[in-house]
């Protein structure tokens, strides 16, 4: 169960400090603690830790429901999976955090996910991740099994495919974002290669999209003609586009 507080200890830390962290030391200023077993389950309750006065003090200002949902953005974020339920509090610190998101969920991917990923791979247990509010009042921020497992096999594919899609979600700083294939009923995650040096004119056709399909029926959207490569898992299940051009 480690790479549980790993990941949830490894979000926290990058974005009080705005830095990635890679392990956890007794030297870290934000830590994880694990409290107490659940009888008879294999649940395990931990806290995060905070041993700095200016990164408590910026944790208090964001506030343990804002930073729950933070939490719960990238874990799912870092599984390719769309988070629906974001506040606009926790949607602009997101903003800010910038292209340091996409160094965030591909560090997560790389280690403490593996780890959390074992219960599901060798004994088929699904894992979650709750936010314990009070004994009554929890909230299920992630879940992870043998499904999501495969995520971090996943690979890009050599071929280039034309689309055309609807912006569904984008974050302007960084690129990254959702997009829905016409004739599909399932969003998918997208990105760009080399975003900083893509000329603003194109990166505002995203946005515009964005903004003009929001509030209207799906029948009335606007598409996009994109050309992307896919990132698949071995099964052929594409989980991400990464956009090439506009056509």
């Amino acid at each position: 169960m480690q790479g549980s507080s790993d990941a949830v200890r490894c979000i926290t830390e990058g974005i009080l400090t705005n830095k990635i962290p890679e392990r956890q030391s007794h030297k870290s200023k934000v830590r994880t603690t694990l409290k107490q077993s659940f009888r008879g389950s294999y649940g395990h309750v931990f806290s995060v830790d905070i041993y700095d006065d200016r990164l408590k003090k910026k944790f208090d200002k964001i506030g343990k429901t804002t930073f729950a949902e933070l939490i719960a953005y990238y874990l799912n974020e870092s599984i390719y999976e769309e988070y629906q339920r974001l506040s606009p509090k926790a949607q602009a610190i997101i903003d800010g955090f910038g292209e340091r998101s996409e160094n965030l969920t591909g560090q997560l991917r790389t280690s403490a996910l593996k780890n959390l990923h074992e219960v599901p791979t060798k004994f088929n247990y699904e894992v979650k991740i709750r936010f314990r509010q009070s004994r009554d009042n929890q909230t299920i921020l992630a879940k992870f099994n043998q499904d999501t497992a495969t995520v971090l096999d996943a690979e890009e594919s050599n071929e280039e495919v034309d689309l055309t899609v609807s912006i569904t979600r984008l974050n302007i700083n960084t690129g990254n974002g959702r997009l829905l294939v016409e004739g599909e009923n399932d969003t998918v995650a997208f990105g760009f290669i080399g975003y900083r040096g893509i000329k603003l004119d194109a990166k505002k056709v995203f946005s515009e999209n964005l903004d003009y399909n929001n509030g209207l029926p799906s029948e009335k959207w606007r598409h996009l003609k994109i050309s992307a490569t896919p990132i698949k898992l071995r099964d052929g299940k594409i989980i991400k586009y990464i956009v090439k051009g506009l056509y």
